[in-house]
């Protein structure tokens, strides 16, 4: 837990959490002390003995525990209000450094969870859950040394059940470990299906899956169900029985303190002792399931920091030939499931080159790999003629421009979504990109013209108008090289018709790269790449790739077979 600590309060925190540990453990030391001044103080009391030097000496040792309560507390809330104030920008600025291949829907619905509830948990165990765990592991220890200086035997018994209790604990806390392990996945899976049924309303609704339900998300509820239900069964006995095991500890303490030879009046100050022995151990018994469950809380959101973002050099390499793309030798996988395999073509500037190839092929994974979203397993990607790994992310991307077949625009006015392309563009600058991209004739028709907010994610534009605006996007941002995955795959003529004419504007400027189905898009294209097998099976234009009567004319073939469909009544 420590460690995870120190992970996710930073290295700039480090020296006020060791600082605030310190404090905590001189804390539960002088309480240990306190309470072992409590055997010559009832000696004396009980012996008929001055007891004055005593009761100083044990208020000193009081107010000095006082104070250091007082201080490792306050130490405590600060580290609080600094995970509050600071610990989401952190973890923001990580994130950020992340490889954008690493953002699943699995990872960012974990994500979200950590940064909500795992913050709130660092907040509560500095500023609350930590004391009760050291005081329940040093004050006691102190008591048993205490005691074995005024009993060995005593305090070696004393000594003996700290190993079992500390076993009892563990095996409580272990079963907690795992139900809760459980509901976090559960929960985090939940709340995925609960973003994904909102989302897909549309889909839902077309097929009547409202009024039956949504297995998925029902699936999911139920299981986040079971998954507290066998965590509360599972970990309510043993973690009675922790609680049993110090209650049991201490009787035997009495009677094995009862059975040894010792003065009455020192028997009845070493069993006071003992009490107090027991009392954190106690109290570190009933939070153990909260504390393992903070454990895992931190555990996770350590593991956040964990992540290392991909190397990035001191300072990038300045780009050579703006606009030109080069695979040398290139090598990749999922995991063990190789995609591509010693792949090499070169893209000059200002061409544009189409990628086709059946599903599978790994042309969405070249478009990654340019714009670094994974490092290559063996070879090299260059852009603007430097390798992608010696530009740092934010020089790579003022290279590229990004056209995806699903646009997200944010919830925001048409005008700003189109300026997140360059937010310092000119009025000017953005109204001619608009008009490139058919996006000023949208705007003329909305009642608030270029106020109009389009709602989360763009829902109050259809697909197509959405396309648009992500073209205007980037033809707003001029980079040399544009990306275009299947970016009109999907467009009715009309708004075909808008975006191939911004597509033919960005090809007098900009090299485009692009995925792509549709005919026009292909035969336009100065060099195709057929990719098959992992690798590139064919390339060059359209008409040597007929003539040669390969992999391109059996899916030329089939496009045009496919084109030719006709609905018949």
């Amino acid at each position: 837990m420590i460690r995870d600590l120190m992970t996710i309060m930073g290295p700039e925190h480090r020296r006020s959490v060791w600082t605030y540990l310190a404090w905590l453990v001189l804390y539960a030391v002088l309480q240990g002390v306190a309470m072992a001044l409590l055997v010559p103080l009832l000696t004396a009391l009980l012996t008929g003995q001055a007891v004055s030097s005593w009761l100083i000496t044990t208020a000193v040792v009081v107010v000095l525990a006082c104070v250091a309560r007082y201080v490792q507390t306050m130490k405590g809330f600060a580290l609080a209000l600094v995970t509050l104030t600071s610990l989401h920008t952190r973890l923001g600025d990580h994130v950020a450094r992340l490889p954008l291949g690493w953002f699943s829907s699995e990872k960012v619905g974990k994500l979200s969870r950590s940064a909500t509830s795992g913050t709130l948990m660092v907040t509560n165990v500095t500023a609350h859950m930590l004391t009760p765990v050291v005081t329940g592991v040093v004050t006691p220890l102190t008591v048993a040394l205490a005691v074995l200086w005024f009993d060995w035997r005593l305090g070696l018994g004393l000594l003996l059940c700290a190993p079992v209790l500390w076993l009892v604990h563990r095996w409580a806390a272990r079963w907690v470990g795992i139900g809760e392990t459980r509901t976090h996945d559960a929960t985090v899976l939940a709340g995925n299906r609960v973003v994904e049924f909102a989302r897909n309303q549309q889909v839902l609704r077309a097929f009547g899956r409202t009024t039956d339900g949504y297995p998925p998300l029902e699936d999911a509820i139920e299981e986040q169900s079971r998954a507290w239900g066998s965590m509360l069964w599972s970990s309510a006995p043993r973690l009675l029985a922790g609680g049993l095991s110090v209650q049991l500890a201490f009787v035997a303490l009495i009677f094995f303190a009862l059975s040894l030879p010792l003065e009455p009046v020192l028997v009845v100050a070493l069993l006071a002792l003992v009490a107090r022995f027991t009392g954190p151990l106690a109290e570190l018994a009933g939070q153990s399931g909260m504390l393992r469950m903070a454990a895992n809380d931190l555990r996770r959101l350590a593991a956040l920091f964990d992540e290392k973002p991909l190397p990035e050099p001191p300072s990038s390499l300045p780009v050579r030939t703006p606009g030109s793309i080069e695979f040398t030798d290139v090598d990749f996988a999922y995991g063990t499931a190789p995609v591509l395999s010693d792949v090499s073509f070169v893209v000059p500037p200002r061409t544009m080159t189409a990628i086709v190839g059946p599903s599978g092929s790994g042309k969405t994974t070249i478009t990654r790999l340019i714009m670094r979203f994974f490092d290559v397993s063996g070879g090299s990607v260059s852009v603007g003629g430097v390798d992608v790994r010696s530009l740092s992310t934010e020089d790579l991307m003022a290279q590229l421009s990004i056209v995806m077949q699903d646009v997200y625009l944010f919830a925001d006015t048409l005008e700003a979504n189109i300026r997140v392309g360059r937010p310092d563009a000119t009025d000017d600058e953005v109204r001619e990109a608009a008009r490139i991209a058919g996006v000023d004739e949208i705007v003329a028709r909305l009642p608030r013209g270029w106020e109009t907010h389009v709602g989360e994610g763009g829902a109050a534009l259809s697909g197509g108008e959405r396309q648009r605006v992500s073209v205007a996007r980037a033809v707003l941002k001029d980079a040399p090289i544009v990306i275009l995955d299947e970016a009109t795959a999907a467009l009715d003529p009309e708004n075909e018709r808008f975006v191939q004419g911004a597509l033919q504007n960005l090809r007098e400027r900009s090299t485009l790269l692009v995925i792509a189905h549709r005919l026009p898009t292909v035969v336009a294209a100065d060099e195709i790449l057929v990719l098959d097998g992992g690798g590139v099976a064919e390339r060059g234009t359209h008409e040597s790739l007929l003539a040669a009567g390969g992999r391109y004319t059996a899916f030329w073939t089939e496009r045009q077979r496919t084109q030719g469909w006709r609905l018949v009544s």
